[in-house]
């Protein structure tokens, strides 16, 4: 998964055994605070091709891996249709 490899590389690179599920809170596993969410949103915009509307930056959307997963998928699927 891109945003993994993301997450491991710009936020955990100081942590290699650190376990990170795809339903864990990001910023309650002090993985992002709220300076690299901006970081991780851009991320996936770019490369994911989608845009993250201010009222879809929430817990929900943004606060775990999967939640991200879900959003993108959403959002792709939006556009193609």
């Amino acid at each position: 998964m891109q945003v993994r490899t993301f997450v491991q590389e710009n936020f955990l690179y100081m942590h290699s055994n650190f376990h990170l599920a795809d339903d864990d809170r990001l910023l309650d596993k002090g993985v992002i605070d709220s300076m690299s969410i901006v970081e991780m949103i851009s991320f996936v915009e770019r490369e994911f091709g989608v845009h993250a509307m201010e009222e879809e930056i929430s817990d929900a959307n943004f606060g775990s891996l999967a939640g991200i997963a879900r959003f993108v998928t959403e959002k792709q699927s939006a556009l193609a249709a």
